[in-house]
């Protein structure tokens, strides 16, 4: 057989002709204003114009091409399955079968499942494979990173619909992060602390919205203790990080115990939406106004000004209607302190 040279194999080949291009150019062009979702593509398009004004380098517009395509396909793969909640679980290649790690990552993920989530891990051997042998490949995804050693797919989700490959780790990372309910973090490598320090960062910062993030490590191991001693000598002794961060993740040696945080967050608590200044608290039942004053006196420092409002949806969330029914807690959020509002999701969990 005649392979094609390495000239042909980097030469895209247009999947549209001209003229279909242009029919779809049209009609987008001819869609109504108040289409967001064409209003949004039209932009996209003109972006793409400005790239080609700018000359840029070849490598830059290849960079560029794989990123949209690979996000592209993976907003796709996972838009089947938005209405289940999902956990990823991050964790070392290496870790072999023996492991009592392994054997808790097997054990968490069967568990998760019975609550009704599904699983995404990075696809490949170790602690990823333990927890989607115990997720089981319907209630798996595989989100692979192209490496020339260690990241080949395993056998549960090989050849599946819902593994995906990326070459970047940064828009791999973006998947793990947007498309997860909760995050947990089982003993690796320089990849995992890569990975969890992201999220802790962007949920210190608030660049995502609260999430559950778990440590969970063996009974008898203590690589989460010895992580956590380092962040509270180095980090918060020094003024690195605020001591309200800390609330930011909890650390575990259950199976049972990590399911059951994750479920607890999510007693009351449904999202959030920022609505310019104000942040709309959605929760699954009310409180009473003998709770709301005791949010007004324990957590005041949240505010810019103002109070706690307990009320149904601002006007610009009536865009998603499905949320409509619950009641909500707004305020004027600082916006400064992620810990100390992840305390008061905890604290409005557990009255």
């Amino acid at each position: 057989m005649n392979m094609p040279s390495k000239s042909q194999q980097a030469r895209p080949r247009p999947s549209l002709s001209k003229e279909e291009l242009l029919q779809q150019i049209t009609t987008l062009l001819e869609s109504p204003e108040d289409d967001m979702h064409a209003a949004l593509t039209k932009e996209l398009l003109s972006g793409v114009l400005k790239i080609h004004d700018a000359h840029l380098d070849l490598l830059d517009l290849k960079i560029l091409n794989r990123a949209v395509k690979e996000l592209r396909h993976a907003f796709g793969v996972f838009r089947g399955y938005q209405d289940r909640k999902k956990i990823s679980v991050f964790g070392s290649a290496r870790t072999p079968s023996d492991d009592p790690n392994y054997q808790l990552a097997y054990r968490f993920a069967q568990a998760a499942v019975r609550e009704g989530f599904m699983v995404i891990t990075g696809g490949a051997d170790g602690i990823m494979r333990a927890a989607q042998e115990g997720a089981g490949r319907e209630h798996s995804f595989g989100v692979n990173i192209m490496l020339p050693f260690e990241q080949g797919p395993n056998a549960t989700i090989a050849d599946d619909p819902k593994l995906i490959t990326f070459k970047y780790f940064f828009t791999r990372k973006l998947m793990f992060q947007k498309e997860a309910n909760a995050i947990v973090l089982f003993p690796g490598g320089f990849g995992t602390h890569d990975e969890g320090f992201e999220i802790l960062t962007l949920a210190q910062t608030g660049k995502s919205d609260p999430q559950p993030i778990v440590c969970l490590q063996a009974p008898g191991c203590d690589y989460w203790d010895g992580w956590s001693s380092f962040v509270t000598t180095q980090l918060l002794q020094r003024n690195l990080i605020n001591e309200e961060d800390l609330s930011l993740f909890t650390i575990t040696n259950s199976a049972e115990a990590a399911v059951d945080h994750i479920l607890r967050f999510y007693r009351r608590y449904h999202s959030i939406r920022f609505v310019g200044r104000q942040l709309a608290l959605r929760l699954k039942d009310r409180i009473s106004a003998e709770q709301l004053d005791q949010i007004q006196e324990q957590f005041r420092d949240l505010l810019i000004d103002g109070t706690f409002e307990l009320r149904g949806p601002l006007e610009e969330e009536l865009d998603e209607p499905a949320l409509r029914n619950l009641p909500r807690l707004v305020f004027s959020f600082n916006r400064r302190s992620a810990g100390r509002l992840r305390q008061l999701i905890d604290h409005l969990n557990g009255i």
